[in-house]
């Protein structure tokens, strides 16, 4: 997938003479993707057990937005109103996950049924028009807009009259550095362990995801800087990756999707681990919903349609398997990239809308074709 995206990648910055790939459009790459980095994250926790997923996510954004717009409108503290979004989300997950974990209701009726109950709430809340948000502070601390970047903190310190952005500068080669020594022992443990991997294969990857990093870094530097809604969806990230690799949570879920009743008879209790999963895609939602007020300046009732398509495709793209027990951050990452980067270099050179539709489509199709025949295959 990473030589998939490298490849699109060239093909759009051929088709619009390089104008996918300058900085402003970096820029609104990330801008733009915000939400589906964040949602994916949290889908990515559904799929695994056993490829279910929340069809519910792209209306539970619009709530959450929308309560969090109309207390905001009314006066009420900004932070009351964050915790609020965010609140609501983590409770509308914990209630769909009950239904599912307890009951048994199969996840795609239970998230179906929240779809349009949430979507209808929306409408109630925001009786039928737009609420704006003028609140400065959480413009700046989660919008993508021209004021919503880091301070060139190191610029100030040094008054440098550098036309980069040297603390994204400085950010973007420490991530490149951490990236490299991380992957470096990551292949020595393999070695230590006598587990058999391509080094050479491990090391072009790296090569071309630092690559990446530090063009990313120079374009960044060369505009504004680091905007603001990349800091959160680093933080969400990071959080997921650790989930994943680091926690007992993280095995729970894997196993879980390989082989429920197996993970049964372990001694784990199954019903938990599909209770952290809802309530975690929840959870993110109500961020999601923050970001996308945020970006928007406002909300109306038709946000977040479609949202949770773009989550569903990014996860099953970046590798995880529709039958759950499969599937990396990092591989979703990869996912939504790919597809950020098919929406907006369609956009750029001029593709239909609905043939857009089709394109976006039929890469999804590939992707999980592709997973159903190396299945086959192993078998």
């Amino acid at each position: 997938m990473v030589i998939a995206l490298v490849v699109v990648v060239i093909f759009f910055a051929i088709a619009t003479g390089g104008g996918s790939l300058k900085p402003g459009s970096i820029n609104n790459l990330i801008s733009q993707n915000g939400y589906v980095f964040v949602l994916a994250a949290g889908m990515l926790l559904c799929i695994l057990t056993g490829g279910n997923i929340d069809l519910s996510v792209g209306s539970v954004v619009c709530f959450a937005a929308a309560v969090g717009c109309v207390l905001m409108d009314n006066k009420v503290n900004m932070w009351i109103a964050v915790i609020a979004m965010l609140g609501i989300g983590l409770a509308i997950g914990t209630f769909q996950g009950f239904w599912i974990a307890k009951l048994h209701v199969p996840a795609f009726i239970a998230t179906l049924s929240g779809m349009y109950a949430f979507r209808g709430l929306s409408n109630v809340v925001l009786q039928g028009y737009r609420v704006d948000i003028t609140n400065s502070t959480f413009l700046f601390l989660f919008g993508s807009g021209r004021t919503s970047y880091i301070p060139d903190f190191i610029k100030q310190m040094t008054g440098s009259e550098s036309s980069l952005n040297l603390t994204c500068l400085i950010f973007g080669i420490a991530a490149t550095l951490i990236y490299i020594l991380m992957t470096v022992r990551k292949i020595l443990v393999q070695k230590k362990l006598n587990i058999h991997q391509s080094i050479i294969g491990q090391s072009i990857t790296t090569l071309l995801i630092s690559a990446v990093i530090l063009f990313l870094t120079w374009q960044m530097a060369s505009y504004r800087g680091i905007p603001m809604v990349l800091i959160w969806i680093a933080l969400v990230l990071g959080i997921y990756q650790y989930i994943t690799t680091k926690t007992a949570m993280g095995r729970h879920l894997y196993a879980v999707g390989g082989n429920e009743k197996a993970t049964a008879l372990s001694g784990v209790k199954t019903r938990n681990v599909y209770w952290f999963a809802y309530a975690s895609i929840g959870l993110m939602a109500g961020l999601a919903g923050i970001l996308t007020a945020a970006r928007a300046k406002g909300i109306d009732p038709t946000y977040g349609e479609g949202y949770e398509m773009d989550a569903i495709a990014s996860c099953f793209i970046g590798g995880a398997s529709a039958y759950g027990g499969v599937g990396k951050v990092s591989g979703m990452i990869i996912g939504a990239v790919l597809m950020g980067v098919i929406n907006q270099g369609m956009n750029m050179v001029g593709v239909d809308s609905n043939y857009q539709k089709v394109v976006k489509g039929l890469v999804l199709l590939l992707a999980v074709v592709f997973d159903v025949l190396s299945k086959r295959q192993k078998r």
